[in-house]
């Protein structure tokens, strides 16, 4: 008759999570084999409490098993990992699991699981620097990224060309090796073959050895419309070659947006600032600002701003949809324009003149803002800058 879990465990049925498993983690180190010489007795034991810790460490599992027994979690058997028993693998899984992979690796957890197979190439990283018209529309640009590739010389094998490399004899091929230090076992990289399994008696001239060289390939990028400095673009498969037949890592690229002349970005937003004519502010009127409206724009297209009446430096217009598109949808920030108004310099007597005449008007008016008001400083402003009036 199969034993009761909690009785082999230790505990009480009303054990929370914390207590079941500082009561495995006891008995676990207690009786692992390694901790005692391979003994049989050890071994069964170890396999018994890690049966039981699988199901009672279960939610669902455990409840099944309160309420039925052993019947509740395995059909009528006394062992939830089948009719064999548990693999010691799988016990070893579970022991992991509670005490971390270092301890798995110190008490042979991984024994049996060979670290000189194939191996997945390094993830790369390449920065580019585009501009804000590129971020703008989206751009097509190649890069040269150096990677490393399997040696053509040797197809990646490491050895000179009609050799071939033997299993290394101090790991059996494992890339790994176990040494006793008490009733510890550790498990640490061949020191012999580097954890490669294989040594190579005639190296290739071209890679010497090493089954790789690095050189540059050149790919084609295509950037989104809407990327911004930190923006980031994943190439899968397009990083380091892997090593003995494994898959190339992946290359990450960092998008870097350049400052631009004229406009600055906030978020979705371009700003730009525009200077304006005294005359046009004071009376109101269009002028043209640069915009990047238009796919093919070289940053110098122009987009009309109306100015009202009286606009002072710092006054900003907005435009709506006409700022940057969004990376992943088609809404599109805005335009804003800061106006500067701009002072004449370098005035003639005459233009001075009609100025002071013009100031002691606006001083003496009670209403600048009517109309007739309105028609006589139009004048004014043309006939001293010989300007059309708005």
């Amino acid at each position: 008759m199969a034993r009761d879990y909690y009785e082999i465990l230790g505990v009480e049925r009303t054990v929370d999570a914390a207590g079941l498993k500082s009561a495995y983690r006891k008995l676990a180190m207690q009786h692992h084999p390694d901790r005692n010489g391979g003994c049989e007795e050890a071994m069964a034991r170890f396999k018994e409490i890690s049966e039981a810790y699988s199901v009672l460490s279960d939610e669902q599992k455990r409840a099944a098993y309160d309420r039925f027994g052993h019947a509740g979690v395995n059909g009528g058997g006394g062992n939830p990992f089948g009719a064999g028993g548990a693999g010691f693998a799988d016990v070893n899984d579970i022991f992991s699991q509670v005490f971390g992979e270092a301890f798995g690796d110190v008490f042979g957890g991984r024994t049996g699981r060979s670290q000189a197979g194939p191996r997945r190439g390094s993830d790369l990283r390449y920065d580019l620097e585009i501009t804000l018209e590129q971020a703008y529309k989206g751009a097509d640009v190649e890069i040269a990224v150096p990677t490393t590739a399997a040696c053509e010389t040797c197809e990646g094998s490491g050895a000179k060309p009609g050799t071939k490399p033997g299993t290394c004899t101090t790991c059996q091929g494992a890339g790994r090796v176990r040494t006793a230090n008490g009733f510890f076992q550790v498990e640490r990289t061949c020191p012999r073959c580097g954890g490669q399994g294989q040594m190579i008696a005639e190296p290739c001239g071209t890679c010497h050895g090493h089954g790789q060289v690095r050189k540059n390939r050149k790919l084609q990028l295509k950037v989104p419309a809407g990327v911004d400095d930190g923006s980031r673009i994943r190439l899968s498969g397009e990083g380091d070659a892997g090593q003995r037949g494994g898959p190339r890592g992946d290359l990450y690229v960092f998008i870097s947006v350049t400052p631009h002349e004229l406009f600055e970005r906030d978020n979705l937003d371009l700003l730009v600032t525009v200077p304006v004519p005294m005359t046009v502010a004071a009376l109101g009127g269009e002028i043209d600002a640069p915009c990047l409206v238009s796919d093919a724009c070289d940053g110098r297209c122009k987009q009309s701003v109306a100015v009202p009446a009286g606009a002072q430096t710092g006054k900003t217009v907005r435009i709506k949809g006409k700022g940057m598109p969004h990376l992943n949808g088609r809404q599109r920030g805005d335009l804003v324009v800061e106006l500067f108004v701009e002072t004449p310099t370098d005035l003639t007597a005459h233009q001075k003149e009609l100025l002071q005449e013009l100031a002691a008007s606006l001083g003496e008016s009670q209403t600048p803002r009517n109309t007739s008001f309105a028609g006589k400083a139009k004048r004014f402003w043309a006939d001293i800058l010989g300007e059309t009036a708005q």
